[in-house]
């Protein structure tokens, strides 16, 4: 038997250096950050139609972060159901894409500060009669499938029937179908959906639930965690986020949102 303990104790081990591995050394190691985003959703990740480049609030904040780390960046998209798979996975080292926190999610990965906060709204038909969640009782509610608008409006929204769907277009052709009755959504993105609708839509007073969009990281690695809360908190310090939010939200684009909270620590949440 004694031939077999140092073969096991060395296979022990590489278990254990691979389990202690830390994911940002290997990052400036290897030189580039791998981050995920959307890639469907106007304005945080999508398709630039003239560049065909992915391009959003999203990638900036990918982009902010590979910056302060002094690596070059490389973007994957994901669907909403997938982002925390991809990044429990390996397949990305950090996820942006709406990533929202909530309790169950903080089970399988970390949280970053909150680099977005934002109310989780729901869309209807201006026609439809409906002005408050007491009116969407018995009715039907689209939300991305995964998301915390979902988690949020089951909750929230007990007497209506909420459907899922893959994606933020999805949910939108649903209602604009008559499939649905309302869409809910975080507003930062649903504010884009209502107006291509050309004034047809219009938001619902009441919010379902105030969402706080941080940025994915494996759990287990401290240090990388660390290393994005500082990028977040110098980029806030030096204007930058309020640079990126203007860009895509502010008052000279089709979405004009006020920026309504600044970097919320994950302890404030």
């Amino acid at each position: 038997m004694k031939k077999f303990v140092i073969p096991i104790m060395l296979v022990l081990s590489g278990l254990c250096s691979t389990a202690s591995a830390d994911e940002l050394a290997d990052i400036k190691s290897r030189g580039s950050l791998t981050c995920g985003v959307l890639g469907d959703l106007v304005p945080l990740g999508f398709q630039d139609p003239k560049t065909r480049s992915l391009v959003g609030f999203d990638v900036d904040v990918c982009a902010a972060a590979a910056k302060y780390l002094g690596v070059k960046l490389e973007l994957k998209t994901v669907s909403v159901d997938a982002r925390v798979p991809s990044l429990v996975t390996g397949r990305v080292d950090l996820m942006t894409a709406s990533l929202a926190y909530t309790p169950a999610r903080a089970k399988q990965v970390d949280f970053s500060s909150a680099y977005i906060s934002v109310p989780v709204s729901v869309l209807v038909k201006k026609n439809s009669g409906i002005k408050s969640f007491a009116d969407l009782a018995g009715k039907k509610i689209s939300a991305n499938r995964g998301s915390t608008s979902e988690v949020y409006a089951r909750q929230k929204l007990k007497n209506s029937e909420v459907m899922t769907f893959d994606d933020g277009p999805s949910s939108f052709l649903a209602l604009q179908q008559d499939k649905v009755q309302g869409m809910a959504m975080v507003k930062s993105a649903g504010v884009g959906f209502k107006n291509r609708s050309n004034g047809a839509t219009e938001f619902l007073d009441e919010a379902v639930f105030w969402e706080h969009d941080c940025i994915g990281v494996r759990k287990g690695e401290p240090a990388l965690l660390s290393a994005v809360n500082a990028a977040l908190d110098q980029l806030e310090t030096s204007g930058g986020m309020q640079t990126i939010w203007d860009r895509w939200y502010g008052p000279s684009t089709e979405f004009n949102l006020v920026r309504e909270k600044k970097i919320v620590h994950l302890s404030d949440f």
